[in-house]
């Protein structure tokens, strides 16, 4: 790996086209927080296979063009060049690219909207970046959840895009009680795996697979805490009586399944106490999603991962000793 690694970077290193492709990679590869091409590689293959299994392949394209326009935007803003060749300017447009091509009805003022929502993804993770930076904290996914959410209230004010997948709006009422459901075994194992690929908007067991695959190329801890968290949201869910279809679906589980992995393995070195504080957020951030789910009802948006940010920011802004080393995005804040 080491050896392909650096071969690869040497190539680019003599190339402008192959660099650029290294970057739009490795952003691909941050939304896992993952500073790697090969595992970018595994998860567009994710994407692809989840896209086209649910016969939609404008979403994988839609990703595609998002943080390729993302890149260009970071390159035409002047940014630094170290965060730049790291990917962390693109990872929050390649999610805004699968987020618009899921919820918006497809046509051509799609393309725009994903155009331009993965350009404003830049501005606003400097932005965010910048605004963070006092208190020690990356900006994580915060941009794409903010241009994503205008983005998609703004089809309600215009004739020409209209919400496909969106959630139905709805006054705020007492939840009903649904019958047990026992959440057998091959559910609960789909639950685990839809939480994985639920990260990026997909709803297959075979795409959660190549985003294992893809995390364990590039760090073994990440890919253990992403299996764990996932675990963790599934059986939390249940045992808070979650709605049966949206634990099997992933959709409390996406969110705990980033936290987990950022807090268990990017932001602090793993250990046993990084890995009880990781999974105390995990279980909070199953809290935070079901809060928010219902939160934003009226609305009728998605939570997206606003739970996961909320949480993380929550249990990173102590800045407490675990005995951790801070990697990845930490330092320039974007991350």
């Amino acid at each position: 790996m080491k050896r392909f690694i650096e071969q690869w970077e040497a190539l680019c290193a003599s190339s402008l086209i192959l660099r650029f492709v290294d970057i739009n990679l490795r952003g691909v590869g941050q939304v896992m927080f993952q500073d790697n091409p090969l595992t970018g590689i595994l998860f567009l293959a994710a994407i692809a296979w989840g896209s086209v299994a649910a016969r939609a392949p404008e979403i994988f394209i839609a990703g595609a063009i998002a943080v390729a326009t993302a890149t260009l935007a970071a390159i035409w803003l002047r940014v630094d060049r170290p965060t730049l060749n790291a990917g962390l300017y693109g990872y929050n447009g390649v999610l805004v690219g699968l987020a618009l091509a899921t919820f918006i009805t497809p046509g051509p003022l799609l393309w725009v909207y994903v155009v331009l929502g993965a350009a404003v993804s830049v501005v606003a993770t400097l932005g965010t970046a910048n605004a963070l930076r006092p208190l020690g904290v990356a900006a994580l996914t915060f941009p794409f959840v903010i241009v994503t959410w205008i983005l998609l209230l703004a089809t309600y004010g215009f004739s020409g895009l209209a919400g496909e997948g969106l959630p139905s709006a709805v006054v705020i009422s007492p939840v009903e009680l649904l019958p047990e459901n026992p959440l057998g075994l091959v559910d609960f194992v789909r639950g685990v795996l839809l939480s994985i690929s639920q990260v990026f908007l997909k709803g297959s067991g075979i795409a959660a697979l190549l985003l294992l695959a893809g995390l364990a190329v590039s760090s073994v801890p990440a890919a253990a805490f992403a299996l764990g968290g996932a675990i963790l949201a599934v059986a939390t869910a249940h045992l808070f009586g979650a709605e049966s279809d949206l634990i099997v679906g992933g959709l409390l589980g996406f969110s705990p399944v980033l936290t987990a992995v950022a807090l268990g393995a990017v932001f602090h070195r793993p250990s046993v106490r990084v890995a009880v504080y990781a999974a105390i957020a995990t279980i909070f951030t199953v809290v935070a999603q079901a809060a928010l789910d219902v939160g934003l009802r009226p609305f009728a948006i998605p939570a997206l991962t606003a739970p996961f940010i909320l949480v993380s920011w929550m249990f990173l802004l102590p800045r407490q000793s675990l005995d951790e080393g801070q990697s990845g995005g930490a330092d320039s804040g974007v991350g």
